[in-house]
């Protein structure tokens, strides 16, 4: 039998007012009476209605987070991070997979906020003008998380990706390299055609190295698509002696792809990564890599939300956090 708070006023001999105030943790009710409520509660094995507490509330509760590929590791810890900040702040997650596709992406969204959301962090690599037209329609708050929006006009929180690019790049140098190719991600994404490639170009030009086309190879992050890039980069008539990936999977791909081929690394080809995720220290050999603290873009991402449903007072809605370069043994 479905016990509602009707069963549960008139077992304790209260109001549905009381039980109410009882379960939502208001202070005006004496501790005898709370007492006694929570006891019937309890034997009873009364679950409150999320939906009419919402609805009486005008707040769900519940957070909506749209994620383009849950099997990845980069996605998984972002999402990691939100879910522990929503726990604390008591809040409900619904997560959804988009697979990256525009039509999937709007559909989720307008799906999200038919549940009434209180607010949505959203991921993914191209944030078009469509969704930013949503997005702004939209009557919650939205945060991006690890995603870039070039207007600024959605709270995000990401690294400078374009600083971190240059700073792998830098390190290249600093060690001689001159022959330096990139395993970028899609050039559609602006995340990479306007921030990590611009970095790579910036580091080539302030050490007076001439920018080679075909040492920019697009691949989607995967596995797969490593291996694809690096038989590409033996293809040049120049080979590069170091390479930057654009995700750790990606890099393992490249490394492999080396080692299938009789190369070493870091002896013919130094690498380094991008992310940082867990895959970077369970290959051999262990990655040099860009430090991107997915865990706190996923939970500084969901404080910012929580400030913003609560129409809190927020000094920046565009939060940079810090990276670093972590040193391992994928280069010398």
């Amino acid at each position: 039998m479905n016990v509602t708070i009707y069963d549960v006023a008139r077992e304790a001999n209260v109001s549905m007012a009381t039980v109410s105030r009882v379960v939502n943790g208001n202070p005006n009710v004496k501790p005898a009476t709370r007492k006694k409520v929570l006891e019937v509660i309890e034997n009873l094995g009364y679950r409150p209605n999320a939906v009419a507490r919402g609805l009486a509330s005008k707040k769900t509760t519940t957070v909506g987070v749209i994620i383009p590929d849950i099997s990845s590791t980069f996605f998984a810890e972002l999402a990691r991070g939100i879910e522990d900040i929503a726990t604390m702040y008591k809040y409900n997650i619904i997560l959804s997979n988009s697979d990256q596709n525009l039509d999937k992406e709007l559909r989720l969204l307008n799906t999200m906020l038919g549940k009434q959301v209180d607010g949505i962090v959203f991921m993914g690599g191209n944030i078009t003008s469509e969704l930013v037209e949503e997005f702004e329609k939209s009557p919650v708050p939205i945060v991006l998380a690890g995603s870039i929006e070039e207007s600024e006009k959605i709270p995000s929180v990401n690294i400078d990706y374009e600083q971190a690019v240059y700073d792998a790049i830098h390190s290249f140098i600093e060690k001689g390299h001159k022959e330096i190719a990139i395993a970028i991600g899609p050039l559609a994404e602006p995340i990479n055609r306007d921030k990590k490639l611009a970095g790579y170009k910036r580091a080539l030009a302030e050490a007076g190295i001439k920018y080679k086309e075909d040492f920019v190879v697009e691949g989607d992050y995967t596995y797969d698509s490593g291996i694809e890039v690096f038989e590409k980069l033996l293809e040049q008539n120049t080979k590069p002696t170091a390479i930057f990936s654009g995700s750790d999977e990606m890099a393992i791909g490249v490394v492999h792809g080396a080692e299938d081929r009789g190369f070493k690394i870091p002896d013919d080809f130094e690498v380094i990564s991008s992310d940082n995720t867990r895959l970077s220290l369970m290959v051999r050999p262990q990655l040099t890599t860009v430090v991107q603290p997915l865990y706190d873009i996923g939970a500084v991402a969901m404080r910012l939300l929580t400030k913003l449903m609560n129409k809190e007072e927020i000094s920046d809605h565009i939060i940079v956090l810090p990276h670093r370069i972590e040193q391992r043994n994928s280069t010398k």
